[in-house]
């Protein structure tokens, strides 16, 4: 069993993109997203994932992800909940870890968060200057739920 120990924060500036190491584009949805057991569909950049995650327990839970053939993604993207999100996803370099910062984009243009996944809960970690607010465990800002988030639904 896989676990993802994760935090995420609202960016506050656009430093990250000059800092950034690579940005690989995504696109993503959802077969479920039932809060006990999301099941979500993935290309990223040109290869393709099936990940299961379970609820959060604080900044824990379990990820299941699996490559999958890119063409099979792209049919299950056709099958997936509305809507499907595409993003521009930054990784940064910082103090010994690598930050994923999430640019969302199309319907959800303006919302751009960041996330340091760590070895243990306990692990400590450095706040690079663009970060913000942090917002983990709100669902709100879950991938699964933005949509919402950014449309007041």
């Amino acid at each position: 069993m896989a676990l993802e120990i994760e935090h995420k924060y609202l960016v506050i500036s656009s430093e990250y993109k000059k800092a950034a190491k690579k940005c690989i584009p995504i696109r993503q949805g959802y077969l479920s997203r039932d809060p006990e057991r999301t099941v979500r569909v993935r290309t990223k950049g040109d290869h393709a994932y099936l990940t299961v995650k379970t609820k959060n327990r604080g900044i824990v839970r379990n990820e299941f992800e699996y490559e999958i053939p890119f063409n099979d993604a792209l049919q299950m993207l056709e099958t997936c909940l509305c809507p499907i999100i595409l993003k521009n996803r930054y990784l940064v370099d910082f103090e010994g870890f690598t930050w994923e910062v999430d640019e969302f984009l199309e319907d959800l243009s303006g919302i751009t968060v960041a996330e340091i996944e760590l070895p243990t809960p306990e692990t400590p970690y450095s706040i690079p200057p663009f970060i913000g607010k942090e917002v983990t465990g709100i669902p709100e800002y879950y991938n699964s739920n933005i949509y919402m988030l950014a449309h007041g639904k």
